[in-house]
């Protein structure tokens, strides 16, 4: 026996940090599976499964082994986060079509900015009277406009509900995320420009922040548009899509720019200039999900258990304002359109508080850029996202089957 754990010790010292990386994704990937069953035996939100397996790493990691400060798959990490979240935007920027944005018509997007603008204005106002600092509060008011489309969608079709105000809701999550993405860059750019030394630097950086997004998203978005259509569907697809996944998330974190701005732009163009635009969306889509995997497991991770008791009372806070701007944006939104929005219930805003895989990824963006709130921040998102994943789909059903 003694020698079999001497044996077992000396392998262990060989593995490298690139062969536990590898171990580690593998197990990742395994796990997916797992939690998958789960899911559908249960009827519990994969993603919230997911983030609760990143948060018992966590309890392993900081806990179990004293490790606080220790960060899994190392400076793998951020690569894999950034992936994950480019190709999210990209895909959301793939379904903001001309036909779409035409059909979904004046009354969607009257109401989903009184949704956006309320809960964004709620958040901040709240969060700010409670004492809070402006870079929570900011990061915070605009990580509360992105919703869940993935978890609406699906209840409205399970629910068989084709009503006008199945519609309206459809149209409002379908462009929900891209509000938030367009609110987080202005926000991060302002937070950039108030929290540095020199003014006219930072509104030189905050604008490029935004502007070299909009310009390198369609750089890369146009002679991709053009490659597609050129390119037979398979393997060359397959590599034109990764491609642009790669060049968009080095050249936007190697420029300073909004990855997730850049992505969104690049995706609005190829689906709106392409004859065949749908073969690398079709591609990108059939890789998202492994990325997605790593995404929530180490967003889960990423919580630092020690501030875990100092962030209850802004995970209360946050969700109870967010809640109520939701729920405030909604019945605005509804009462600025009384003759066009018959048949639209003024507690609309309820049906939009599912949150996930955009919302966590601000929040870790913004622990990137403001590291001595990140803790909080992160904390905060990553469990509020359980409980909207959680009790966000039961708010949809009731809405959408309450009577108006």
């Amino acid at each position: 026996m003694d020698g079999f754990r001497a044996f077992l010790s000396e392998q262990m010292g060989h593995i490298t940090l690139s062969t536990s990386a590898i171990l580690v994704l593998g197990l990742l990937l395994f796990i997916s599976l797992v939690t998958d069953a789960l899911a559908r035996r249960t009827s519990l939100p994969r993603i919230s499964l997911l983030v609760m397996v990143g948060v018992g790493y966590a309890v392993v990691e900081q806990i179990i082994m004293g490790e606080p400060d220790f960060q899994p798959l190392g400076d793998l990490r951020e690569s894999l986060i950034s992936m994950a979240l480019v190709m999210v935007a990209f895909l959301l920027g793939g379904e903001l079509t001309t036909d779409r944005l035409k059909r979904t018509g004046t009354l969607i997007l009257i109401v989903s900015l009184c949704v956006v603008a309320a809960s964004a204005v709620v958040v901040l106002l709240g969060l700010t009277l409670l004492g809070y600092s402006l870079a929570i509060a900011l990061s915070l008011a605009a990580i509360s406009v992105a919703t869940d489309p993935a978890a609406v969608t699906e209840v409205i079709r399970d629910s068989g509900d084709k009503s006008f105000k199945a519609r309206v809701i459809l149209g409002i999550v379908a462009v929900d995320d891209a509000w938030g993405i367009i609110v987080f860059g202005l926000c991060m750019a302002v937070l950039g420009w108030i929290f540095s030394d020199t003014g006219a630097n930072a509104i030189f950086h905050a604008g490029w922040e935004l502007g070299g997004a909009v310009l390198l998203g369609a750089i890369l978005g146009f002679p991709a548009a053009w490659l597609t259509g050129r390119l037979e569907p398979g393997k060359p697809t397959q590599a034109e899509a990764l491609a642009l996944i790669l060049l968009m998330t080095g050249l936007s974190t190697y420029l300073g720019v909004s990855a997730l701005l850049t992505a969104m732009v690049a995706g609005f163009l190829i689906v709106n200039l392409s004859s065949h635009h749908e073969r690398s969306f079709i591609e990108i889509e059939q890789i998202e999900w492994p990325f997605l995997v790593f995404f929530f497991v180490l967003a889960g991770a990423s919580i630092d258990l020690e501030h875990m008791g100092t962030a209850l009372g802004l995970l209360a806070a946050y969700i109870v304002l967010r809640v109520a701007g939701r729920y405030i944006g909604g019945y605005l939104g509804v009462l600025c359109l009384k003759r066009r929005s018959k048949g639209l219930p003024r507690h609309l805003g309820l049906s939009l508080m599912p949150q996930a895989g955009v919302a966590m990824g601000m929040a870790l963006l913004a622990a990137e850029r403001f590291p001595e709130e990140g803790n909080l921040i992160v904390a905060a998102v990553v469990t509020s996202t359980i409980v909207f994943e959680l009790f966000g789909p039961v708010l949809v059903k009731w809405v959408i089957g309450k009577e108006t």
